[in-house]
């Protein structure tokens, strides 16, 4: 699914226009944005979690050359899934 296509179910199941639906989604992804640079976590209950978690540097290999490289730690988000989440998928 598509932005356009998530923007258009929303604007059809909660009865609003497109543009409306669109400015509530770019804040919802500007607010959990936000929420994880600022090292935090957004919970949504039900549905998921997320979060920022640390890599730590590790070694790695460049497939052209083969030659060792060091890829250095960095953040990574993560989303874990909720119950009832999960229970939908299965």
């Amino acid at each position: 699914m598509t932005k356009a296509e998530l923007v258009s179910k929303i604007a059809k199941d909660a009865k609003i226009s497109k543009a409306s639906a669109e400015k509530a989604l770019n804040s919802f992804t500007t607010n959990v944005t936000s929420a994880l640079k600022k090292g935090g976590k957004m919970t949504l209950t039900g549905f998921g979690t997320f979060s920022v978690a640390q890599r730590k540097a590790r070694k790695g290999r460049n497939p052209q050359t083969g030659k060792d490289i060091k890829i250095p730690a960095t953040k990574v988000a993560k989303f874990k899934a909720g119950k009832k989440l999960k229970e939908s998928v299965k």
